[in-house]
């Protein structure tokens, strides 16, 4: 009898799906002993009901708004600090005396205070709307006064031409301080009941259509006549207020009055006295105190006077029998003198809890020294030297394993003075592209003598040109553009051999993989820097501590006079000359010097060249000081490509010796032109503060193919000699087309070498190899800025053109 068996293309019915419907049993077999991730981890939590849910939403919407309200009530109330408001006119046309006379004549008390930056301050006292504002100006040209006092700016109030709105230097002012950070801001319009009533509505289109680019969405105010001012004044008093974080973690202090007084010792130093009221967070009198545009000073002691402009002044009435009141005695009246100096001293400083000036560490010539061994430590050696045998040489001191294997045993591969490489590399390269810079330079005379207008004359034109100036320009104009189309390309030396003048290159197999020690070769300025160990760790419990703890000193709000010991003659000579002083209290750590890092971005105004160590001017949160800065690619790898110049078509990272600074913090560069004008180059924020980030300098150098056979050529004018060809042959090469390849031996005594490549090779192709150096950034920071001339109301600067372009 047959049986029926089936065939291989027996139709296969998909099993039953028991997903949903598995018992108890059968899903703890499969989990066998597994526990969920939720039950290890998190504990069980207790769900809220709907009712529940919407109790504690409006609960903390309730909290957000009385947090805003306090904030409100007490900027500028009795019990708070006034309501500093900056007046900036954005135009040579608005009058800033009529600005000021305006919000004087509005039926308020009205102190004057005195002249900051030649400008009147004065006190506004309000007690019906229990307010009081504090007006100080400046003129949008004075770019120091305007970023010193948008520091501490409570609000800034920018009045605006009803015709154009700015002109270039207003401009120019707004793209300082809107890179800088703006606080709370207005817009008042001065002007437009001047003009015809039909041009009235045109101007204010045309208007808003201009501040639709800088200030979206903001309301335009007038200020013509005493009602204007009043309106003002309220939408001022019931702004919200925006918060700049650099200042919100410190205490700060505008100086309303400030007397110098000298020491003993010598009337070049002193004391400095100097009152305002309290802003930001509670006065520490041990913590250090760091004056704008003038460095680091310690505190002696904070006294607490009566507030010189108080919002409801109290009124003593005199007594019916002045004789009666006369009578006092003595005793009591000393007494009474006593106590009241006594309260006068609000806190002094603790020597033991006061921190330190010192923002250096001074380096020990011993340390690091290798002492005489004992015995035990020279068996160990002995035992370590039988189990591994090296080859021994004498290289210096901190050479790493992997440049040791570089270094011959003759002594002749180092050179006797050290040269700016950086200079050198540049000038090497200009010989590469000498005839077409020379017909670009006479390219460039024709268009200039071309675009001159009819009405310019000749002799004028040229009086103003300095010659020396142009030429360096120039120069620069040909390096960067050499820079551009070559990168990093360098002509290898006749004259000195490669082995000596790239002896502090390396080759890398992968610059993003290969290992790079952060520790070796440190320059000497390094032992002069403060490190962190974990820098963001660090920062989040020094401003967890600003938090929560209650430190002790003077309240925000309060009306001190601060004590600051050591400060320069010239600090108190500034102010009575009329320059603002502004002063900021420091953070722990932050007097000492360090490497901080930031990513900026060029300013689409400037097109000057920048390059590499040059010195700038640098606006750093609430610092401002003077350095020579590296650049290199902001890239998240662990080394980063050093650029000669700073680009303009992406963001750049760059590295200077100053302060320690904890961000988020704004960044400002400048650079000083030859007369005297602060030019903004680039605007950015503080990346980190970290020493070992490090910075790589790659050198090209190029050679080109002589004889082509399949994977194999020789190649010429890399090197000059026989001894280079075999010092190098370790390091790979690269073609410009993508092929890699190695040295395989010399040919000859004139630097001519036969190479292998992956693939063949073209003959219009170029060979290049990469060499790289860690560079370190110079140390040249300088607290001290000189004051820049201020920009005049009918002169453009060329970045200006470009950028309204």
């Amino acid at each position: 009898m047959a049986v029926h068996r089936s065939g291989p293309l027996k139709q296969q019915n998909k099993a039953h799906k028991g997903g949903r419907h598995r018992g108890r049993g059968s899903a703890q077999r499969d989990g066998k002993g597994r526990v969920a991730v939720k039950v290890l981890s998190k504990k069980a939590r207790k769900e809220l009901s709907r009712v529940d849910q919407r109790h504690r939403a409006s609960q903390l919407r309730k909290q957000k708004k009385e947090a805003v309200l306090a904030e409100k009530r007490q900027l500028g109330s009795k019990d708070g600090p006034p309501h500093q408001v900056l007046l900036v006119p954005l135009h040579g046309r608005v009058s800033l005396g009529e600005a000021l006379q305006l919000l004087q004549d509005t039926d308020k008390k009205v102190v004057p205070v005195g002249e900051q930056a030649g400008m009147p301050s004065f006190m506004l006292l309000c007690p019906q709307l229990k307010h009081r504002w504090f007006f100080t100006s400046a003129m949008p040209g004075d770019l120091h006064t305007v970023l010193d006092l948008a520091k501490v700016a409570d609000t800034i109030l920018f009045i605006l031409d009803p015709v154009e709105g700015w002109d270039s230097t207003g401009d120019y002012c707004l793209s300082c301080l809107f890179a800088h950070g703006l606080p709370t801001y207005s817009l008042a319009i001065q002007g437009v009941g001047g003009l015809l009533p039909k041009k009235q509505a045109d101007a204010k289109k045309k208007l808003s259509k201009a501040l639709e680019k800088r200030f979206p969405g903001d309301r335009l105010l007038h200020l013509d006549t005493p009602q204007d001012a009043v309106v003002l004044l309220r939408q001022l008093a019931n702004q919200k207020q925006r918060h700049l974080a650099f200042r919100d973690r410190r205490s700060y202090l505008f100086a309303h009055a400030a007397d110098f007084v000298p020491s003993q010792e010598s009337s070049l130093v002193g004391t400095l006295k100097v009152s305002g009221y309290v802003r930001g967070q509670t006065f520490n009198v041990n913590r250090l105190l760091h004056i704008v545009g003038h460095g680091d000073f310690q505190i002696r002691q904070i006294d607490a006077p009566t507030d010189p402009f108080p919002l409801n002044p109290r009124v003593i009435k005199a007594s019916r029998d002045s004789d009666v009141a006369m009578q006092i005695d003595t005793a009591e009246a000393d007494g009474a003198a006593e106590m009241e100096e006594d309260l006068k001293v609000l806190v002094k400083a603790d020597p033991a809890r006061q921190e330190s000036l010192q923002s250096e560490v001074v380096p020990d010539p011993m340390e690091g020294e290798q002492t005489w061994p004992t015995e035990e430590e020279l068996n160990e050696a002995k035992d370590f030297s039988k189990e591994e045998t090296k080859v021994v040489k004498k290289v210096p001191r901190g050479t790493s394993s992997y440049q040791a294997e570089w270094i011959v045993d003759e002594e002749d591969g180092s050179s006797g003075e050290e040269k700016e490489e950086e200079d050198d590399d540049d000038a090497e390269a200009e010989d590469f592209m000498e005839e077409e810079n020379s017909e670009a330079e006479g390219s460039e005379e024709e268009c200039e003598t071309m675009t001159l207008g009819e009405s310019v004359r000749d002799d004028q034109y040229d009086e103003k040109i300095d010659e020396e100036a142009e030429e360096q320009m120039l120069e620069k104009y040909k390096q960067e553009r050499l820079d551009e189309m070559f990168p990093d390309e360098v002509d290898t030396p006749r004259d000195i051999a490669a082995r000596i003048r790239f002896q502090k290159y390396r080759g890398l197999k992968s610059f993003r993989t290969s290992p790079w020690d952060p520790k070796e070769n440190l320059p000497q300025d390094y032992a002069r820097i403060f490190q962190f160990e974990d820098f963001s760790r660090t920062r989040k419990r020094i401003f967890k501590e600003i938090g929560e703890k209650e430190s002790e000193g003077a309240e925000v709000g309060w009306f001190v006079t601060l004590h600051v010991c050591g400060v320069p003659a010239s600090v108190g000579e500034s102010f009575r000359q009329g320059a603002p002083l502004v002063m900021f209290s420091l953070l722990p750590h932050e007097q000492k010097m360090s490497v901080l890092n930031m990513v900026v971005r060029r300013h689409p105004g400037n097109l000057e060249p920048v390059k590499s160590k040059e010195e700038m001017i640098f606006h750093c949160g609430f610092r401002r000081f003077r350095a020579s800065p590296l650049y290199s690619q902001h890239t998240a790898a662990d080394k980063h490509k050093a650029e000669r110049f700073l680009r303009s078509d992406v963001a750049l990272v760059v590295t200077v010796y100053a302060p320690i600074t904890f961000p988020p913090a704004s960044v400002l560069l400048f650079k000083q032109k030859p007369d005297g004008k602060h030019s903004l180059i680039a605007t950015g924020s503080l990346l980190s503060m970290d020493p070992d980030r490090m910075v790589i300098k790659r050198l090209v150098l190029s050679g080109h193919p002589f004889k082509i056979l399949t994977k194999m050529a020789v190649v010429r004018y890399m090197f000059f000699n026989r001894e280079d060809v075999l010092w190098f042959k370790p390091v790979e090469l690269r073609t410009k087309w993508g092929r890699r390849g190695h040295i395989k031996e010399p040919l000859g005594t004139h630097g001519h070498m036969k190479c292998t490549f992956d693939g063949q090779l073209k003959s219009q192709d170029t060979v290049l190899m990469n060499l790289y150096k860690r560079v370190f950034p110079k140390w040249t920071y300088d607290p001290y800025v000189p004051e820049p001339l201020p920009w005049s109301k009918d002169e453009t600067s060329p970045e200006l053109e470009v950028d309204m372009e």
